[in-house]
């Protein structure tokens, strides 16, 4: 019998342990009652309260959840039906398009903010939320496209020619048929594009007009000036949220896989 070795487990617990515990210590100074984040007074959900109740934040709450809401919506359509088109058809090139339609998710953020300022710029395009829900839309695509990629090609094609010659037209077989076995995948999907969207700072900054702020963006304004426990529960509660979104996805891929099992 082979004994088990000891270096995978050792570098599986110091990689979680680099990843995680400056979350931990963000966590932990986000209850403490001490201005100074350095300093530890005492527990208190003081700086939780003065959280709720700061207009600034519960403004750029609602522009990212706006912002998150409306891209990662626009990116389940365009994702959807790019991935349905490249599954049902097949031409010369097709390895390429798909690999330029996951292109976004390698290309390092501060690229595409550069390329997104560049190009709205040269448009005439005032900056703003609209410039954020483009420009967003553009990088939650590949998610989407690759979930529901995935499901089209676990997918029992059968299914589809039976209802066909049943009698039923294309739109019908896509609405009874292969949206709803889809579905789990787009989802999935449009909660990651949600996460990814709700968590970003760098391409926000590139594309972002003077009245628009995000969650994000105020806490890297604010973070200049240094960190302070208010900021280390602002950035407690989206870490949380971020985390409960990446779990719920997750779950609806595993549960639409069973039931396509």
């Amino acid at each position: 019998m082979k004994k088990r070795s000891f270096f995978p487990s050792f570098y599986l617990i110091l990689i979680t342990v680099i990843m995680y515990l400056p979350i931990l210590f963000v966590m932990i100074y986000s209850v403490n009652l001490s201005k100074l984040s350095s300093v530890w007074t005492g527990f208190s959900l003081k700086w939780y309260r003065d959280l709720f109740r700061d207009r600034n934040v519960g403004t750029a709450l609602v522009n990212s959840l706006i912002l998150g809401g409306v891209s990662s919506l626009a990116a389940a359509v365009i994702g959807t039906l790019g991935a349905i088109g490249t599954a049902r058809t097949s031409f010369r090139g097709k390895g390429a398009m798909e690999y330029i339609a996951t292109l976004p998710m390698m290309t390092p953020e501060i690229i595409l903010g550069m390329i997104f300022l560049a190009f709205f710029s040269l448009l005439g395009l005032p900056f703003g939320m609209s410039t954020l829900i483009i420009s967003h839309t553009a990088f939650c695509i590949p998610y989407v496209f690759m979930q529901v990629k995935a499901r089209l090609a676990g997918m029992d094609k059968s299914y589809e020619e039976a209802a066909r010659d049943l009698g039923a037209g294309r739109a019908r077989v896509f609405f009874d048929i292969t949206l709803p076995l889809i579905m789990p995948g787009i989802v999935s999907g449009m909660l990651l594009s949600f996460a990814m969207s709700f968590d970003d700072v760098v391409i926000s900054i590139f594309v972002t007009g003077v009245s628009v702020n995000t969650l994000p963006i105020l806490i890297y304004t604010q973070l200049k000036t240094g960190v302070t426990p208010k900021v280390n529960a602002l950035c407690t509660l989206m870490f949380l949220a971020t985390l409960l979104i990446v779990v719920l996805s997750a779950l609806i891929g595993r549960l639409g896989n069973k039931k396509k099992a």
